[in-house]
């Protein structure tokens, strides 16, 4: 029972488990507690590691900046013993042990060690997922990076048909197996290290005199390394070769896809594309990790009310649900956490998406494809014959896809999609500018959600900021507000990057009430349906923002950046 766990018990006390949900999902998984616990509850991985440590009152270390190579020597490291408990050996100082593990509680580890070892033993809590990341990279032979069977071949220099039939166009690309090699091993680090630092994009870029690549960690771009300008066609023809691309092609964009197995149970998927610039081909990797599909609505940064109206939204048996934002706000993540709540054996789920980034079990996913005439508005007729309850369009770009979505919202089934504008009254009147009548709009949209991502502030780091009564009028707060303000601002630290470690959601969600279908109807600009969800309690991406910020969860400079002053 999970119930003899120290760990959980004192979780429970804290209202943060609920035991009964915890032991029923435990009977039918190989999970650990550890993933356990954060899957049933609000805590990420780090969170449970900095929690656990306050309770037990053990130091806690951060395994993404532990230097592997200052491990202790190889009779200690029991590749059986720390496969078995899931506990690594990171130090020895005199007759003392010191063991990582994401539970400080696990006394039979502890004990074992003690026993084989004949040491003390000293525990250091750390983040269960780095703990497996680095347990995993130490005993396998490709630091850490499973490859599939093609991508093994071409490490050991055995050359794919794509590589053959494209020899001469690569001789001044890729010349031998010795000079690749050191290229292979700078790719592999580069896409580990992308992993671990929580990167969600990589841009490779060639400039005249100089080459660049950079991630975006919690959506800001960071300058990560600069090879030799020298490399670029090195560089681009192991990314091309990886993704499956046509390596000889050098004058038109390109879509490939990788897919990298780091772990027994887990790979990464990247989306990769090739645009040719003045001086070589710019590539651009997005990271689909599956996980961030499976993270529940409660982590996602909605408020109670707004978590309320899109869960209300999603029962309907029909109507259409709609996404807003620019590109990197979130709305893939949104979407996929509804269909998971929607996806029941009883429901037919079809989505056409484009491309597909993730894939979700249960659900019939169509990549669409302009070229072979599968178009979303084809994608969507296919769907509405085959017997649908719940249909996702990826995005609605033209009139033909909005009309027919729409119909299929008033026909008994539930559609969700995804917009390009500013705030959620602006997606009304986008969808009027397209010549869907407005009749139609009123009756179909049940809800439109406008979101952004914000940086949340470090709680290593972060300081309380002193902001003037005036200028914290300016930035939007009223005078209610002023009372118990505390803002703070981020500062930097060894645990975050740049004062930031991870992001929250920033919500504007506005159910389709009968006083905003009237605006609609006589068609009301944005302005007039801004205010009236205003008064009926729906809160702005700015009043949002300007609600997390004061929560501590991030900073006004964050909040300026992602949203607009609204005064």
């Amino acid at each position: 029972m999970l119930t003899n766990s120290p760990l959980i018990r004192k979780l429970s006390n804290l209202g943060l488990i609920e035991l009964d949900k915890l032991n029923l999902n435990s009977q039918n998984t190989k999970q650990s507690i550890c993933e356990l616990i954060c899957q049933e509850s609000n805590l990420t991985a780090s969170d449970l590691a900095l929690r656990a440590a306050q309770l037990f009152q053990v130091p806690h270390l951060d395994l993404a900046n532990f230097d592997m190579r200052l491990l202790p020597d190889e009779k200690v490291l029991n590749e059986k013993l720390i496969k078995k408990h899931n506990v690594l050996p990171i130090a020895i100082k005199g007759k003392t042990l010191y063991l990582a593990s994401a539970d400080p509680t696990n006394f039979d580890a502890f004990e074992d060690y003690e026993f084989n070892t004949g040491m003390q033993t000293e525990v250091v809590v750390v983040n269960y997922e780095q703990l497996n990341l680095a347990i995993e990279s130490l005993f396998d032979k490709t630091d850490g990076l499973e490859l599939s069977d093609a991508q093994m071949a071409e490490l050991e220099g055995v050359e794919s048909e794509q590589e053959t039939s494209n020899k001469k166009s690569l001789s001044t690309d890729v010349n031998s197996k010795e000079d690749d090699a050191p290229i292979i091993v700078y790719i592999n680090k580069i896409l580990m290290d992308a992993i671990k630092k929580g990167a969600s994009d990589l841009h490779f870029e060639p400039y005249e005199h100089t080459y660049r690549i950079r991630f975006r960690v919690d959506g800001v771009l960071h300058e990560i390394a600069t090879p030799p300008v020298g490399l670029e066609s090195r560089i681009s023809a192991r990314i091309k070769v990886m993704s499956h691309m046509d390596l000889a092609e050098k004058r038109k964009p390109q879509d490939g896809r990788i897919k990298l197995k780091i772990s027994k149970k887990k790979s990464i998927d990247f989306r990769v594309s090739t645009l040719p610039t003045l001086w070589g081909e710019k590539i651009v990797m997005r990271i689909l990790d599956s996980s961030s599909a499976m993270l529940g609505i409660d982590v996602l940064g909605y408020d109670p009310k707004q978590k309320d109206l899109y869960m209300n939204a999603l029962a309907q048996p029909q109507g259409m649900i709609l996404v807003t934002g620019p590109t990197g706000s979130g709305k893939t993540v949104s979407l996929y956490t509804g269909l998971n709540i929607l996806n029941k054996p009883e429901r037919n789920i079809s989505t056409a998406e484009d491309p597909v980034e993730i894939n979700l079990a249960g659900i019939n996913q169509v990549q669409i494809n302009p070229r072979a005439d599968m178009t979303f508005a084809n994608a969507l007729r296919a769907f509405l014959r085959q017997d649908p309850d719940v249909v996702m369009v990826g995005e609605i770009r033209d009139l033909e896809t909005a009309e027919i979505a729409i119909k299929a919202a008033q026909t008994g089934h539930l559609v969700l999609s995804t917009l390009h504008t500013n705030s959620a009254p602006e997606t009304l009147t986008r969808l009027m500018n397209m010549g869907v009548p407005s009749y139609n709009i009123a009756s179909s949209v049940s809800l439109i959600i406008a979101q952004r991502l914000a940086r949340r502030l470090c709680n290593h780091c972060k300081v309380p900021e002193d902001v003037p009564t005036e200028e914290l009028l300016k930035l939007g707060f009223t005078q209610d507000d002023l009372p118990e303000l505390t803002l703070f601002k981020a500062v930097g630290c060894e645990h975050c990057t740049e004062g930031y470690k991870g992001r929250v959601g920033i919500y504007e969600v506005m159910p389709i009430t009968p006083s905003i279908a009237q605006i609609i109807m006589r068609g009301g600009n944005s302005l007039e349906i801004a205010e009236v969800a205003t008064n009926e309690g729906v809160n702005n991406l700015r009043r949002s923002g300007l609600i997390k910020a004061a929560t501590g969860m991030t900073s006004i400079i964050e909040i300026n950046r992602v949203t607009s002053y609204q005064h």
